[in-house]
């Protein structure tokens, strides 16, 4: 399969999300933020650092479980619309 380029407003999304996810996990370390969710601790520190612009919504939905935040309030954070949107949650994540 051929991924097709990021849009800068895609990437732009992507930086939001991992700066949202910084914030929240606060003085928690990454390590175990990350064993706790499921997921490597390196795709953690991707998703953190926009490198994985879109990652999988379960990612998402897992990281957002163990840090406290709804995915209502992350989908809202990244993409700076609020909840009424009109756009299904899962839609900017990769699945």
């Amino acid at each position: 399969m051929v991924r097709l380029p990021l849009t800068p407003a895609e990437v732009e999304r992507g930086q939001r999300l991992g700066a949202l996810l910084r914030r929240a996990r606060g003085a928690r370390s990454l390590l175990d933020t990350a064993l706790t969710a499921g997921v490597s601790p390196e795709t953690l520190r991707k998703i953190e650092t926009g490198r994985v612009a879109t990652p999988a919504f379960p990612t998402v939905a897992a990281i957002a479980d163990v840090l406290g935040l709804s995915l209502d309030a992350v989908w809202s954070e990244i993409n700076g619309s609020g909840a009424g949107s009109g756009r299904h949650a899962g839609a900017q994540f990769a699945s």
